[in-house]
C-alpha cells in the first residue's frame, strides 16, 4: 500500500462526504449522492400521448455511458468505428461545446460504459480500456491523463472497465483491477498516485462512500467480494464474498447508515448487510432481486429495482421489495431490462425498448401516471432529470432531451 498524508485528508473526506449536495444538477453516475435520487421537484409527469416535447437530439456514438450535467454542460461519451469521444454539450440546445476523441477499440458489445464525474471545474472520465483523463470542464483542456494498463499494470476484464468515478475530499477512487491494488485513489488534482488496494477480481460496479462513526469508508462490488476500505488509505475494514460468474458483479451497491445492500445475476440474487469490523451480518438474503446491471434505487425504506437473472427462466421484472426484510411488494412485467431513478416521489423509468415511464414509488403497487415512446433500439442507460429536462440515450447513441419543466 502506498503511504498518503492520512490526516489533512481525513478532515477533507470528512468534510466533503458531510456536505450532501442538493439541487437540480446531476454531476455524476447515480447523481448528486450517488443513489438514483433526484432532489428536482414541481417538473411535469403528465405528457400527450405524443410525450414530452422533445427539445433536441443528437447522436454521439455507440455505448451505454450516462450523462452528467453540471453549470449547464452535458458530458457523455460514445464510441465511432474505434474512436472514442468524449463530449461536452450545451444542456439546454444539445450544442457541441467541446469534444476530445482517442483511439478505443469498441469491444463485441460496443463503447463506454462510464458515465463521466464532474467535480468544479473537471470533468473525469474512463474508457474500457483504461484512458483516464482529467479535462477543464469549461474548455476541455486536458488537466492529467492515465493509461491505467500502462501505468498501472492493470488487467482490463473481459468486457472492458466500467468503473464510474467517484470523488471522495481530495482523491479520485476507481476500482481498475491494477497490480499493487486493484482499487487505486488517485489526487484529483494532479493524478498521483495516493494509495491502492485490494487484490480481487476487478468486477464492473462502482464504489459508494460509507460514513459511519469511524470516519469515511468506500464499499467496493468487486468480482468476488463486496469489500469496506478505510476512504483515507485504503485499508480493509471488513469483507463479504460474492463471487459472480464471469466477475459480472456489475450494480453500484446502495448504502444506507451502517446497512449494505448488494445484487447481482448469474445465480447470485440479493442481500442486505449489516457491516461490522470484520465479518458483516447478513439481514436477510434470496434470489428475488437480481440486478443483471442497473442498480435498484432505495425509497422511503423499499428498494426499486429490475430483477432479471440472466441464468433465471422468468422474464424481466420491475420490483419493490422492502428494504428491512427483503418482502416483495409487488412487481410488473413488460419493461424489459430497464432502468430507473426517482424522483419528488415518482419513479423515472426507461425500459429496454426505450418508453419512458412515469409511475408512483409507492409500495401499494404499480401505479403509473404516464408513458411515451421516446427511443428506438436498445436502452440499458438510465435516464436522468436535471433543470427541468429529462435525458434518455440508446446503446446506439441517440440522445435525446425532453421538457418537462413546470413551465412546459
Amino acid at each position: 500500500m502506498l503511504p498518503g498524508r492520512h490526516l489533512p485528508l481525513l478532515v477533507a473526506i470528512g468534510a466533503a462526504a458531510a456536505a450532501a449536495v442538493a439541487g437540480t444538477d446531476w454531476p455524476q453516475w447515480r447523481g448528486p449522492n450517488r443513489d438514483g435520487v433526484s432532489a428536482e421537484s414541481g417538473w411535469q409527469t403528465a405528457w400527450p400521448k405524443t410525450g414530452p416535447e422533445r427539445l433536441w437530439n443528437v447522436s454521439v456514438g455507440k455505448g451505454f455511458s450516462g450523462v452528467a450535467v453540471a453549470e449547464g454542460r452535458l458530458f457523455t461519451m460514445g464510441n465511432k468505428g474505434g474512436t472514442d469521444t468524449v463530449y461536452c454539450l450545451d444542456s439546454g440546445t444539445g450544442r457541441q461545446l467541446w469534444k476530445h476523441s482517442y483511439s478505443c477499440r469498441s469491444g463485441t458489445d460496443a463503447g463506454p460504459r462510464v458515465t463521466p464525474t464532474v467535480d468544479g471545474n473537471r470533468a473525469y472520465t474512463l474508457s474500457r480500456e483504461g484512458h483516464l483523463f482529467c479535462f477543464d470542464a469549461s474548455t476541455g483542456r486536458i488537466i492529467w491523463s492515465k493509461a491505467a494498463s500502462r501505468d498501472l499494470a492493470a488487467k482490463i476484464p473481459t468486457h472492458g472497465l466500467a468503473c464510474h468515478p467517484l470523488v471522495v475530499g481530495k482523491m479520485l477512487i476507481l476500482e481498475l483491477g491494477a497490480k499493487g491494488g486493484s482499487v487505486v485513489a488517485f489526487n484529483k488534482t494532479n493524478g498521483g498516485v495516493i494509495w491502492q488496494s485490494g487484490f480481487e477480481d476487478v468486477g464492473y460496479s462502482s464504489p459508494v462512500v460509507q460514513n459511519m462513526g469511524g470516519g469515511p469508508s468506500v464499499v467496493v462490488f468487486t468480482g468476488s467480494a463486496v469489500v469496506g476500505m478505510r476512504a483515507a488509505d485504503g485499508h480493509v475494514l471488513w469483507r463479504y464474498k460474492w463471487k459472480v460468474a464471469y466477475q459480472c458483479a456489475i450494480a453500484t451497491p446502495i448504502v444506507s447508515g451502517d446497512k449494505v445492500f448488494v445484487s447481482s445475476g448469474y445465480g447470485m440474487g440479493c442481500a442486505l448487510l449489516r457491516v461490522r469490523p470484520g465479518r458483516p451480518e447478513v439481514l436477510w438474503k434470496h434470489k428475488q432481486m437480481s440486478n443483471h446491471f442497473n442498480s435498484c434505487v432505495l425509497w422511503k425504506g423499499h428498494l426499486y429495482g429490475f430483477d432479471g437473472d440472466e441464468r433465471s427462466k422468468y422474464k424481466p421484472s420491475l420490483k419493490c421489495l422492502a428494504f428491512d426484510t427483503g418482502k416483495v411488494k409487488w412487481s410488473q412485467d413488460g419493461l424489459g431490462k430497464g432502468s430507473l431513478i426517482i424522483a419528488d416521489g415518482k419513479l423515472i423509468v426507461l425500459s429496454e425498448r426505450g418508453e419512458l415511464v412515469i409511475a408512483e414509488a409507492t409500495p401499494r403497487g404499480f401505479s403509473e401516471i404516464s408513458r411515451a415512446k421516446v427511443l428506438n433500439g436498445k436502452c440499458w442507460t438510465a435516464p436522468v432529470l436535471a433543470c427541468g429536462r429529462i435525458y434518455c440515450r440508446n446503446h446506439q447513441g441517440d440522445l435525446v432531451c425532453l421538457n418537462v419543466s413546470a413551465k412546459s
